[in-house]
């Protein structure tokens, strides 16, 4: 069999863990191609410059289907819904594989990746005219706009990093933070440590959002990768004016899709650009 296996393979004498990591790999290719669904491919905001060369993700594309009866049953599900992973779930299930037919690891998504994903998935599965309630920034007026969904494009970021490894100085301290850009499964572990604190601390009032999520980013402080170390750092030290500032570079360096829309109110006049209201309405649209 093994043998059998290598003259399938030719060019070199493989091991039986590559053979079957090819075997595997070729399986997955297949299922992709021959997928009954219509599908469209996807281009993320990350181009795939941040993850590692070999990933399937480096493509920088994924191949989506549209959204079927079986998707409408994931957003319907009243369990999904109440343990908060509806969207995930439904994401899950559309993305079949990258741009070049392989299979992706939904959780290595970065996050601006991800929302690429979810605003593909809304307009092949309702269209690209999200209807929404804007209040006025000046007036506080509620004026009911349509957004074209498939007008938004990708934030211009120059992507100078080397699969997804970062450095910035600290303008206080002069520290060197090296860090990371977040994937969906950094986010399911900020998650749980917001849970764990809250349990730790028996507060119901702080939610931990920010230094859970800096614990995730931070990869060394100063060259130490110690987990203590980092801890200690953003719990301690990190000095509200540079953790300002590094929250700041954060934003400028993160591909994401470009979220903000130009408005104008009926009421005053007021003209602002403004960040796209996510409401229910998003992925439940009325009848």
């Amino acid at each position: 069999m093994a043998k059998q296996m290598t003259e399938d393979y030719p060019g070199k004498k493989l091991s039986t863990e590559e053979l079957k990591q090819q075997l595997v790999q070729d399986a997955e290719t297949k299922q992709v191609k021959e997928s009954k669904f219509p599908t469209e491919i996807i281009d993320l905001p990350s181009k795939g410059k941040l993850y590692p060369k070999d990933h399937p993700l480096a493509s920088g594309q994924v191949e989506m289907k549209y959204m079927t009866a079986k998707e409408e049953d994931i957003l319907t599900s009243q369990n999904l819904i109440q343990k908060g992973i509806v969207i995930d779930m439904l994401l899950r299930s559309l993305v079949i594989g990258n741009g070049d037919g392989k299979k992706v690891n939904y959780d290595d998504l970065l996050l601006g990746d991800k929302n690429a994903v979810m605003i593909a998935a809304r307009v092949l599965g309702y269209g690209k005219d999200y209807p929404a309630e804007i209040p006025c920034p000046a007036c506080k007026t509620k004026q009911n706009e349509t957004i074209d969904l498939a007008g938004l494009e990708n934030k211009d970021v120059n992507i100078t990093a080397n699969e997804n490894l970062f450095e910035f100085e600290l303008p206080l301290s002069k520290k060197i933070i090296t860090f990371k850009l977040l994937s969906h499964s950094d986010e399911e572990k900020i998650q749980n440590e917001m849970k764990r604190m809250k349990k730790k601390t028996h507060s119901s009032t702080i939610s931990y959002d920010l230094t859970s999520r800096l614990k995730q980013i931070i990869i060394a402080v100063d060259g130490d990768e110690t987990r203590s170390t980092i801890n200690s750092f953003v719990e301690n030290e990190f000095i509200s004016r540079d953790s300002l500032a590094f929250r700041t570079n954060l934003e400028n360096v993160t591909p994401d899709v470009d979220m903000s829309v130009y408005f104008e109110c009926d009421e005053c006049g007021h003209e602002a650009t403004i960040q796209i209201p996510m409401s229910v309405e998003f992925f439940w649209p009325r009848a």
